[in-house]
């Protein structure tokens, strides 16, 4: 069950910031026989599949947050600061950066993925890309493990900092304020547990 709503929350947070790519995907590659909606569909499949791989690490993530929490709230919140951190820290990394650039040049995508053949094309293009995408945002997907993974406020948020992470012309920036924003939460989750309530609802979530 918790892969499932991961999957549809990934889907609300991460298809309207492939967009560009998707649609310079399906103009280049539309000489090809096979219909363009069954090319789009592979590739969202391949994409989401990335996503569902991840799914599996944040759910052993969330689970054992959720039975930490159950037993040593205090504790909890130290955790819940520490993944903070680690996100904010990740944000401001060369790594971040790389991947970050990958998303914003589609371009590069379809350089990569020009050679690939076969009937499993579309869905290789769709890991391929999601790959990159897994390595830029995985560390405000841990952050959402402490803010509340079901917390439409912060769901809307951050699709709304991926979004702006990769199309806008000041992404960069924004993507390093982000992770100034989530050290400054880091510092203050364990003195104000109410930052991040996620952990504490993670067990119920973990057992669905």
């Amino acid at each position: 069950g918790f892969l499932v709503l991961w999957t549809v929350m990934m889907a609300a947070m991460m298809l309207p910031s492939v967009t560009p790519m998707a649609t310079m995907y399906l103009r280049v590659a539309e000489r090809r026989p096979t219909p363009a909606p069954l090319r789009l569909g592979g590739l969202v499949t391949g994409y989401l599949a990335a996503w569902l791989g991840f799914g599996l690490l944040a759910f052993v993530a969330s689970d054992l947050a959720g039975r930490l929490a159950e037993r040593q709230p205090r504790a909890a919140d130290w955790l819940g600061s520490g993944l903070l951190a680690a996100a904010g820290i990740y944000q401001l990394t060369p790594v971040k950066d790389r991947c970050l650039a990958h998303c914003r040049s589609p371009l590069s995508l379809l350089m990569h993925v020009g050679s690939y053949r076969g009937r499993l094309r579309d869905i290789r293009a769709g890991l391929y890309h999601g790959g990159y995408c897994v390595g830029c945002c995985w560390g405000l997907m841990a952050a959402l493990i402490a803010l509340g993974v079901m917390d439409l406020r912060w769901m809307a948020a951050l699709a709304t900092v991926i979004v702006l992470e990769k199309i806008w012309r000041y992404g960069r920036a924004l993507s390093y304020a982000v992770g100034v924003g989530l050290l400054v939460l880091a510092a203050l989750a364990p003195s104000h547990p109410g930052l991040i309530p996620g952990l504490h609802a993670a067990h119920m979530m973990s057992s669905m």
